[in-house]
């Protein structure tokens, strides 16, 4: 792929669509990590817009790529990039962290539309991306796994 200033110009616009979506996901709930997923919104636009082979249409495609979020309580910026991707309406991201919604605190896979894996502890999700990788190559899958973890401070 040829990567154009309207190509940029398209990614940028996307992620600004994004920090819209995840300020008021977190404004609408009263609660959430704004921080933290604002932090990674340009990386995950890159990851669903431009780099993973991913398919709304089909959310659980034995050869897609996956994402880990082993820092789960960013998820307002996964549940944002996901709903701009397809993966649901955007409508639905009025209910984070609402009682029956299925956008919660942290990733759900068993829930949520595009997910690949739960999270919660910090620090799992590389061990599971780990795995994940594993099985794609001993199964000559092919498919990519990439992981978001949580950058440690002294």
């Amino acid at each position: 792929m040829k990567i154009t200033d309207d190509y940029i110009r398209e990614l940028k616009k996307i992620a600004n669509d994004v920090r819209k979506d995840i300020i008021e996901e977190v404004y609408s709930a009263n609660s959430g990590h704004p921080g933290g997923a604002l932090s990674i919104t340009d990386i995950l636009t890159v990851l669903y817009f431009s780099e993973m082979n991913i398919d709304p249409k089909k959310p659980n495609d034995e050869n897609r790529d996956r994402l880990v979020l082993s820092k789960g309580h960013t998820c307002p910026a996964l549940y944002a990039v996901l709903a701009e991707k397809g993966y649901f309406n955007k409508d639905e991201l009025k209910n984070f962290r609402k009682i029956g919604s299925f956008l919660q605190g942290h990733p759900n896979m068993n829930k949520t539309p595009g997910v690949d894996m739960s999270s919660g502890s910090l620090g799992q999700g590389l061990s599971i991306a780990n795995g994940m990788a594993i099985s794609s190559k001993l199964d000559k899958k092919g498919y990519r796994v990439y992981c978001i973890v949580r950058r440690w401070r002294n």
